[in-house]
């Protein structure tokens, strides 16, 4: 066992390209070493929006959580994933148990950090925004809006999905919705998800997701989105439309 203490920097890297499909993902350095480009190069890591929610995976608590830093990018069980478990040792944070499901040893070994520069590295790079475009900007802000509405989307037997912003389509954001529920997909009942389209500008982002969740949360958001997944037998069951692609 390794018992040197090393130091965690979690960097957010947007792609230069905005070619449909970049992503943006969190790098986490390892005494300045990127350990994805060491072990890891199928795919990105991890979106901070997964990664660094406010006490997000990477927060060590006192049971150890295995946390998912980066994906192949035809899928974790085409090509494999990057696994590691985060725990916690008195004053100190420990990254072990390192696991690839498509690869039989992840050569990296046991990471101690000091838990208070662990900690303030987290809430660092959980509280910094500065690297968003404007529509992702939007994008948080709004989800954090309408996540508050606990009572707006039960009425409409609706779930939300997440409210996204791609980098290939700067001018909007993508609202998904689920309906019945999510937990629906696992129970072999019928479920619809809608996709809502919304365009966004240059105006203050805060004061764009203020408007939208008001205008959203005024009504039944399904009859202003579009079935973009279930199946058209589910539709059918549920009383809607399948939609005619070309």
């Amino acid at each position: 066992m390794n018992d040197e203490k090393s130091s965690l920097t979690l960097r957010v890297v947007v792609p230069p390209t905005s070619e449909p499909g970049a992503r943006v993902e969190v790098r986490p350095l390892v005494d300045g070493l990127d350990i994805l480009a060491e072990v890891f190069t199928e795919g990105p890591g991890v979106d901070p929006k997964h990664l660094l929610p406010p006490d997000g995976p990477l927060t060590a608590g006192a049971e150890p959580r295995e946390v998912l830093l980066a994906e192949a990018e035809c899928t974790e069980g085409c090509c494999g994933a990057l696994y590691v478990t985060v725990s916690r040792d008195g004053d100190d944070v420990i990254w072990s148990g390192w696991r690839n499901p498509d690869d039989d040893e992840v050569e990296l070994p046991e990471f101690r950090f000091d838990a208070r520069q662990y900690r303030a590295e987290v809430e660092r790079a959980a509280a910094d925004h500065g690297w968003e475009w404007p529509a992702r900007t939007v994008a948080r802000l709004l989800e954090r809006h309408l996540v508050a509405r606990t009572d707006w989307l039960p009425s409409w037997e609706c779930e939300l999905g997440g409210v996204s912003a791609w980098l290939w389509e700067p001018e909007r954001i993508n609202l998904f919705l689920f309906h019945p529920s999510r937990s629906a997909i696992g129970q072999d009942r019928p479920w619809l998800q809608f996709r809502m389209t919304l365009a966004v500008s240059g105006d203050d982002p805060a004061a764009q997701a203020r408007r939208l969740a008001e205008r959203l949360t005024a009504g039944d958001p399904r009859q202003s989105a579009e079935v973009c997944g279930g199946s058209p037998e589910f539709a059918r069951q549920l009383g809607y439309s399948w939609p005619q692609r070309g």
